[in-house]
């Protein structure tokens, strides 16, 4: 099943208890959660906190994205928070098997991610081991960018790499018009920030996304 992962990042923060409901309300299984900690990236978002807090009205499965150095120092944090799927950037760490090992034993499910700059070789000693593995199709930091077509081989190779059970995520600039492109390319949960949140009825737009995914996937079934 194609996963749509609507990304807080974006969302209205006087209104963001309302707004997940609305996502949720939509058809989302996930929520993309960006931990941003102003040096991995130049933008400074939220913490353990702030997830501890929504955690309380939401039964959506956190995917928690951590843009932070050093992420090892934090995930334990995060996982008492409420996350469900935490995901470290290869660039950020200089264990990544160390820190996937650490995530899995919170009882957390483990995800990697890469930059646009970074080879899809550079997390294949650990590929073996993810729960997801997120190909970044903007620079990371700040939502509203366009897609960067380099994602595409990124997501062809991994997709071949990737265990049968593991999420094969995308993240950045997808908007409906070309939701059907990235899933053809192998992504199974899309990332979507600014297409959903910056729409005036998140319901309907999630649902919208999550009514084009099926017929996607339905298509890539019947091979058409």
């Amino acid at each position: 099943m194609i996963k749509i992962a609507p990304s807080i990042l974006s969302a209205d923060f006087s209104r963001l208890g309302e707004q997940i409901d609305a996502a949720a309300r939509g058809g989302a299984p996930y929520l993309h959660i960006d931990v941003m900690d102003g040096m991995f990236v130049p933008n400074i978002t939220l913490g353990p906190v702030v997830i501890k807090s929504i955690r309380k009205t939401s039964g959506l499965v956190f995917d928690v994205h951590l843009m932070i150095e050093r992420p090892e120092r934090y995930i334990e944090a995060f996982a008492e928070a409420g996350a469900d799927i935490i995901t470290v950037h290869s660039e950020a760490t200089s264990d990544l098997a160390g820190c996937l090992r650490q995530i899995k034993a919170c009882g957390k499910r483990a995800g990697v991610s890469i930059k646009p700059a970074t080879p899809v070789s550079a997390i294949a000693h650990v590929i073996g081991e993810v729960d997801m593995a997120l190909v970044m199709s903007v620079e990371p930091g700040f939502g509203g960018q366009g897609y960067l077509s380099q994602a595409d081989e990124k997501l062809r190779q991994l997709r071949g790499m990737v265990r049968p059970d593991a999420d094969l995520s995308v993240d950045g600039g997808v908007k409906l018009s070309n939701l059907a492109h990235v899933i053809g390319m192998g992504a199974n949960t899309v990332v979507a920030g600014s297409a959903i949140f910056g729409a005036e009825d998140v319901c309907a737009q999630t649902a919208a996304f999550v009514a084009r995914a099926r017929e996607v996937e339905e298509a890539l079934v019947c091979g058409r």
